[in-house]
């Protein structure tokens, strides 16, 4: 009795494997996200963003600032989507986040390097994530005399033009100040949805959900009942948060609090509902935990916490626009770090409230299945 039997062994073997091939949630976890690892990390993480939105201020077009322009394109880092606007436009799209750099040229620039008197090109950048404009801005001095040389023939000892460099809403590159802020949408998420989706899962497995089904109340009222709580656990991390951010890591909060609560709740319910969501498509706590994992980890990656967003191909940023922290990041660190008000942030607002609405539903739909 004492030896190992394999015959006895092979039955354990082919029970255990029966057991795995019926938890298809997990079965699909062990092959999935190491795939999901090896594609993110292999082809979606670039830490050397290229191809940055820029907008142009020039009030005259000549062969001077044209060769600067093409000259700042060939560079990689650059693309001028914004073209002859005016200084209160290109300041409403920075604080927006739509462009990572404004580039303003004087009106008398051309007639200036003409007679050699060196003018100065002022670029603004978007240094709330530091990473992304430092190795564009390292290129700016020898590119832009490179270009002007070439056009007006100059030596190559008296540079023909001034770069005037001011990185925006964090001109020290404060690494701080990029993720504290971010952390909150993180640390929120990571607890809320886990805890919200083994909720309901935590009723079938102590057999007490007969007795919420046998309550005179309806899907959308046992859905609130569930989630609320977890709101108010939700405002005491955001508190939490946000002091240790002012008190121990100094980050900046320049706008309304008052804008950002309202960005927080409209995130924070996306989320508990998105946790809600799940527990209705898991079986067991473990299903859901597993679940929210799947869900955890494409989204930290390719919501620009860990890396930057631009600095990824098109098909990542697309697929990072599926998840809420990628707008709710883009939220806060505008609110928080360049003051951003109501108008500036309508674009991430919009999608939480859209997540909002498509997680209630999907939700509603999966809970009434699951009764039936």
């Amino acid at each position: 009795m004492t030896g190992i039997s394999l015959r006895r062994l092979g039955a354990l073997l082919r029970k255990e494997l029966i057991q795995m091939r019926r938890d298809r949630i997990t079965f699909a976890m062990m092959l999935l996200v190491p795939l999901m690892q090896l594609v993110l990390f292999g082809y979606a993480i670039n830490s050397d963003p290229k191809h940055l939105p820029a907008a142009l201020v020039a009030p005259t077009q000549d062969r001077f600032s044209r060769a600067m322009v093409s000259a700042l394109e060939l560079t990689g880092y650059y693309d001028f989507t914004h073209v002859g606007i005016s200084a209160t436009e290109a300041e409403a799209l920075i604080t927006r986040g739509a462009v990572a750099f404004v580039v303003t040229l004087p009106s008398d620039f051309g007639r200036r390097v003409e007679r050699g008197d060196a003018p100065q090109i002022l670029i603004e950048a978007d240094a709330t994530d530091p990473s992304v404009a430092s190795g564009a801005i390292s290129t700016l001095g020898t590119v832009a005399a490179e270009a002007l040389q070439r056009e007006t023939g100059a030596s190559p000892t008296q540079p023909p033009v001034g770069i005037v460099v001011h990185k925006r809403y964090n001109p020290e590159g404060i690494t701080q100040y990029n993720i504290v802020p971010g952390l909150l949408g993180v640390i929120l998420q990571m607890i809320l949805v886990m805890m919200t989706s083994m909720a309901l899962t935590r009723e079938i497995e102590r057999g007490t959900m007969e007795n919420l089904l046998a309550l005179p109340a309806t899907p959308v009222e046992i859905m609130l009942g569930k989630v609320m709580p977890y709101m108010g656990v939700g405002a005491v991390q955001v508190a939490v948060v946000l002091l240790a951010a002012r008190l121990l890591f100094g980050v900046p909060f320049v706008g309304s609090f008052g804008v950002l609560a309202a960005g927080i709740f409209t995130f924070v319910l996306a989320l508990v509902i998105l946790g809600y969501l799940i527990s209705t498509l898991a079986r067991t706590q473990m299903q859901a935990m597993q679940l929210t994992f799947f869900f955890f980890l494409p989204s930290l990656m390719l919501s620009g916490f860990m890396f930057p967003f631009r600095g990824m191909p098109g098909w990542a940023q697309t697929l990072g626009e599926v998840f809420p922290l990628t707008h709710f990041l883009r939220l806060i660190r505008a609110v928080m770090l360049k003051g951003a008000g109501q108008p500036d942030i309508a674009q991430p607002m919009a999608a939480l409230m859209v997540f909002v609405l498509v997680y209630g539903l999907l939700a509603l739909a999966r809970f009434r299945r699951t009764l039936d």
